[in-house]
């Protein structure tokens, strides 16, 4: 029964890691070709971090 789990775990951290390297190269790959992708991912990632901070903020 150990094993079933362990297979399964194994099965699924690597599915998920295959997943994440496959869009993390098409997100490159958008990015660099397109100036404005780049400027609204920036733009995404910093109200990402203020939404973060906030909620850092409210649990406290």
């Amino acid at each position: 029964m150990i094993r079933n789990n362990f297979a399964s775990v194994a099965k699924g951290v690597t599915i998920g890691l295959v997943a994440g390297a496959t869009v993390g190269m098409v997100g490159k790959q958008l990015i660099q070709k397109n100036p404005k992708m780049r400027k609204k991912t920036k733009k995404a990632m910093r109200s990402i971090g203020n939404i973060v901070d906030t909620a850092q903020y409210m649990f406290r």
